[in-house]
């Protein structure tokens, strides 16, 4: 299976407009996810909020088969949140830690995933350590397995980083955690929707993802996946009435699926949108997306390094669609914003995002263009050629 570049460019209206290269950063959404979301908000506006949602409970449950699907789980291991970091939240807190207990993370881990791992240790005295990466600079397996002992009560690594091109080893580190009996949660924030994301193969028993990134649905989405044989091993940080019932005067009782990390109140319309999205991007194929918008990145990383002055930092031999590079003439925040005046959206990455792998690099922001499926090589062309006049000008 290929990718018809005609048609999915004739599903995306803002092709018309721009050309992104923001997609790590929030995705342009196909025509199926602008009608369910527009569609159900017309339904709300029409007969009522409570109204619409009991009218579309139908297209509501089938979300959570939608994403079970995409990514090989079960809609009881499925709750959908506001965002990614509130899914990741609500089950990194859902653990429970002691003094001395460690957490073991990766060097390019990102940061609001980082700061709740120090405001945990800070308050319960669990320890967070760092596995050294490889020489390409992606995590090591071998050092995460010397690294193993009774004291090690979670592992939780980011599977493609905020930026690097980088993808991390996620099944080996599965393989690791299983054979030692640890939980393992993956930040997939930027692999779901990009490429085949399979909890099964990959052997994790906690996963948060976005809507907005490369799955191509509306911001103020996000969802959890969380292994059936977890859940009653966690108690989520958070609770309502949609989470837990209140089944005596000092009683209540979790639900007995993943929903007990969801909130009553919720964006209908967005969750409705989230499953459209899913579905768009399992009619079209997550083998045949990976594989165009890498080889779009591949594309533009190529010339990239024909420019002189510019240089690419993208670590690991796994390389995802998100290319970082600077200038030598230019700052970061310049280069986006000479690039916006063209119509060409990329982002800048830094020091924050990221601080140990940035850090470690020497590097305090870089520029970050992520290409996806539906972007055009004449596009891609269009970019360097822009980013090289910025070279010949300086």
């Amino acid at each position: 299976m290929s990718i018809d570049l005609a048609r999915v460019r004739a599903d995306t209206p803002g092709t018309a407009n721009v050309v992104h290269l923001n997609n790590a950063g929030a995705a342009l959404p196909p025509q199926p996810v602008l009608q369910a979301v527009q569609q159900h908000l017309e339904r709300e506006a029409a007969i009522g909020g409570y109204e619409a949602a009991a009218e579309a409970a139908g297209k509501i449950e089938s979300v959570y088969g939608s994403i079970a699907r995409l990514i090989n789980a079960a809609p009881a291991e499925i709750a959908v949140v506001e965002n990614a970091t509130r899914a990741w939240d609500m089950a990194f807190y859902a653990f429970r830690f002691s003094p001395g207990d460690r957490i073991l993370t990766a060097q390019a881990e990102y940061a609001s995933n980082y700061l709740a791992f120090l405001q945990v240790a800070r308050r319960t005295g669990a320890v967070v350590e760092v596995v050294p990466n490889d020489n390409s600079g992606a995590l090591d397996p071998h050092s995460l397995e010397r690294m193993i002992d009774k004291r090690v009560k979670l592992i939780a690594i980011t599977h493609v980083p905020t930026n690097g091109g980088l993808v991390n080893p996620a099944e080996a580190v599965g393989r690791i955690a299983r054979a030692h009996g640890i939980p393992f949660l993956l930040d997939a924030c930027q692999s779901v929707g990009q490429m085949p994301v399979d909890v099964e193969a990959i052997g994790c028993d906690v996963l948060s993802a976005t809507g907005r990134k490369f799955l191509r649905g509306p911001r103020g989405t996000g969802f959890l996946y969380v292994r059936k044989s977890l859940l009653d091993q966690l108690e989520p940080p958070l609770i309502d009435l949609h989470s837990a019932d209140w089944t005596g005067a000092d009683t209540y009782e979790f639900r007995p699926d993943a929903r007990r990390f969801e909130n009553w109140e919720c964006f209908v319309a967005g969750k409705i949108g989230l499953g459209a999205a899913a579905d768009y991007a399992m009619a079209l194929g997550l083998e045949a997306i990976r594989e165009r918008a890498w080889s779009l990145a591949d594309r533009l990383r190529q010339g990239l390094a024909e420019i002189p002055g510019a240089r690419l930092h993208d670590l690991g031999t796994t390389r995802a669609a998100l290319v970082s590079f600077t200038l030598a003439n230019a700052e970061p925040a310049a280069i986006k914003q000479r690039l916006a005046q063209q119509q060409i959206n990329v982002t800048v990455s830094g020091l924050t995002s990221t601080r140990l792998d940035m850090a470690a690099r020497g590097l305090g922001s870089v520029v970050r263009a992520s290409p996806h499926y539906y972007n055009s090589e004449d596009e891609i062309d269009r970019a360097v050629e822009a980013i090289a006049r910025m070279t010949r000008s300086a």
